[in-house]
């Protein structure tokens, strides 16, 4: 992916049969999503402009500029959406976009290599950190001061002290 686009929802299928769309927004205010248009697919599909027109159950619903039917919606099904990051706002110190986490590579505080961030998971309770290593089972790091004392993302890097059950 770019370094200048951020992943902020995805395509969940057709509402109704005039081209309206059911769209999760990765966002932290799902509304703020229309905001940040224009939105690109990883299809190669560019919508200048994103009108919300609701919810529904788990997602928002929408108009993207350009899809007019039911088949048209239906075929952007799983077609995940970007802004760029120039659209988004600044963060506060110690809060990241999830693109920003995921492909770092994980350090223990000896300097030994733990794997690198898969994903990025939030579970109500706090995020957690999916980390695999080459050939090895992924494992899930609670993201809190305590486990993951330093992200370093101008040097790329994230140091973790992780819990003794996941050692």
């Amino acid at each position: 992916m770019s370094e200048s686009r951020v992943i902020v929802g995805a395509v969940a299928g057709a509402f109704g049969v005039r081209g309206e769309v059911r769209l999760k927004s990765f966002c932290a205010e799902p509304d703020a999503i229309a905001e940040y248009a224009p939105l690109t697919s990883d299809r190669g599909h560019r919508f200048p402009s994103v009108r919300l027109t609701g919810r529904t159950s788990g997602a928002l619903t929408a108009r993207l500029d350009g899809i007019s039917t039911k088949e048209e919606a239906d075929a952007l099904k799983g077609a995940r959406l970007y802004a760029e990051r120039s659209r988004l706002p600044e963060l506060p110190e110690d809060e990241y976009y999830h693109a920003d986490l995921i492909g770092l590579p994980v350090f223990d505080a000896g300097g030994a290599e733990l794997g690198k961030v898969a994903a990025v998971y939030d579970h109500g309770a706090g995020d957690l950190l999916e980390i695999r290593a080459p050939g090895g089972k992924p494992r899930l790091l609670p993201f809190t001061r305590e486990a993951v004392p330093t992200v370093d993302i101008a040097s790329g890097r994230i140091v973790a002290d992780p819990p003794d059950e996941m050692e």
